[in-house]
């Protein structure tokens, strides 16, 4: 027991100086335009709890509940930030988001074999997260679209540069579909259960509710 949770702690000791630096920051500026302006308007709330939400991601990301062998990762409903934040935002917001978000991800542990899987296994993929705004009524539907969206990135990632990794005799097709679903469909499964928790669905609804009618 004491080395799995050894192994889901431990990559935060891998935090690159910089990485720790950018999420202080965003952190700090966060809580700073929080406390300076009583009234804000709504597109300076948008960059405040982006910069929270964010930084809150980027931060669960780094506990890793469990590890596939050739990438990707479950954790503690790491996504579930963004996705309340572009649900409350909208996808606009929300997609920009996700793709500084990504980029944050590929600062601190790049893996890049092309360009072109760099812009989908890290801005395009986290970016997609965003879609979960268009589903203004129904977080849980966002998360599952939003989801939909990540997962569609990186499994065009995976057959198109990660085919060598697929077993001898199995289409890289399928075997990119199956890999990726393995680890982000629990990974979702998280975000909707603790999404449902009645206590943090009242506390979504109403910061929600407070963003929209108080601007």
């Amino acid at each position: 027991m004491s080395e799995y949770l050894f192994s889901v702690f431990k990559d935060i000791t891998k935090l690159k100086w910089y990485s720790i630096a950018i999420v202080s920051l965003l952190f700090l500026i966060s809580l700073f335009l929080m406390g300076s302006r009583r009234r804000q308007t709504l597109s300076t709330k948008a960059i405040v709890y982006g910069g929270l939400c964010i930084a809150l991601s980027f931060t669960l990301s780094f506990i890793k509940l469990y590890r596939m062998p050739q990438g990707g990762t479950i954790t503690p409903a790491s996504m579930l930030p963004l996705f309340v934040y572009s649900y409350i935002f909208g996808p606009f917001a929300g997609v920009i988001a996700g793709v500084a978000y990504g980029i944050l991800q590929l600062i601190q542990d790049p893996y890049v074999v092309h360009w072109a899987q760099l812009l989908l296994d890290y801005p395009l993929a986290f970016g997609a997260l965003g879609v979960a705004g268009c589903f203004k009524k129904s977080l849980p539907a966002g998360i599952v679209f939003g989801g939909l969206g990540r997962f569609f990135m990186h499994f065009v990632s995976g057959f198109l540069f990660f085919a060598s990794y697929a077993p001898k005799g199995t289409n890289p097709v399928w075997y990119s579909a199956i890999y990726n679903a393995t680890y982000l469909g629990p990974d979702l499964i998280l975000c909707l259960i603790v999404a449902l928790i009645p206590g943090v669905s009242k506390a979504i609804q109403q910061l929600k509710k407070e963003i929209v009618l108080k601007p």
